[in-house]
């Protein structure tokens, strides 16, 4: 844990006034392309599983924050979606987070995958219209050459955009220390935004949706885990357990039966796979009930998208 220098005189002359802690807080939001490994490097500097993860591209869509509080500081960590022409009103809805997220950042962590094309990056980056500082990461730099990540590095440097620059791995959390002074050092001063030792402002349920939804991507191919959404219908929390149920959606009758596998087995696989994480997560036993509902076209029906969630 990092602290900041609270050593703080009085104006000459006004040895009256009591002492204030110099506190500096603010909003630092993280984006970049699918699979750039947002959601990772937000996991690696909170110290917690937040953010769901996986191979897949698009696995984020919805706004997670992370909140970290220390002696002097609070940073209020967001992973954003994966940005993408939208196809879907899902992606639309996606896409503006993404637009809301630029309108309150105080600082921007702009990631790409290292071994992208640094011009299609660089489009993306350029289309925030970003007013705020900005560090460019190049992530996943363990398998990068000095020359590769110099040449990247020479890219970006000149930007509108690129305040600094680094490389970093967020899953070997190769910098992420270095990054995490280099985001203290930018965070304005002001006052905390949230008390106590709250990490998110998310509920559980939502949480709890989301292991759902990453143990679908983890376990099933091709169309599957994009056509999906996870709605939590029930948490309850009895003496002995916490009884959970809730409904996979997805858009086709051939999908029920691929989520539900032959005899059940699958459903059955995503269960138990689902419910370890969960109990891991809120440290109690769990009851969880699944149930795989059709809903045609969801990711185009805006009342079904409010209804999820989105």
């Amino acid at each position: 844990m990092y602290v900041l220098n609270t050593n703080i005189e009085r104006p000459f002359g006004a040895d009256w006034l009591p002492l204030q802690p110099f506190m500096k807080s603010g909003f630092v939001n993280l984006f970049g392309k699918p699979n750039a490994g947002k959601s990772t490097l937000l996991n690696a500097l909170m110290g917690e599983k937040l953010a769901i993860v996986s191979h897949k591209v698009q696995t984020t869509r919805h706004r997670i924050k992370g909140i970290l509080t220390g002696e002097g500081y609070q940073m209020v960590l967001s992973d954003t979606p994966g940005i993408i022409d939208p196809r879907y009103k899902l992606h639309e809805k996606m896409m503006d987070v993404v637009r809301q997220a630029v309108t309150d950042t105080d600082l921007a962590l702009l990631l790409l995958d290292g071994h992208d094309n640094p011009e299609e990056n660089d489009h993306i980056f350029s289309g925030l219209h970003l007013k705020v500082p900005a560090i460019v990461l190049i992530n996943k730099s363990e398998g990068m050459s000095v020359e590769e990540i110099q040449f990247t590095k020479d890219f970006f440097k000149d930007k509108k955009y690129c305040t600094e620059i680094m490389a970093i791995s967020a899953l070997k959390k190769i910098n992420t220390d270095l990054l995490f002074n280099r985001i203290l050092a930018y965070l304005p001063e002001g006052e905390p935004f949230f008390e106590g030792d709250e990490m998110t402002d998310r509920p559980v349920k939502f949480f709890v949706g989301e292991m759902i939804r990453e143990k679908i991507f983890s376990m099933y191919e091709d169309e599957i885990p994009y056509h999906t959404a996870v709605l939590v219908q029930e948490y309850k929390e009895k003496d002995t357990l916490t009884k959970i149920q809730a409904d996979i959606i997805v858009q086709r009758e051939t999908q029920k039966g691929i989520l539900l596998g032959e005899g059940g087995r699958m459903i059955r696989q995503l269960g138990t796979e689902a419910r370890k994480e969960i109990e891991a997560f809120i440290g109690r036993k769990v009851f969880l009930e699944l149930f795989v509902k059709v809903r045609p076209k969801w990711r185009d029906n805006e009342w079904q998208l409010r209804e999820y969630g989105y």
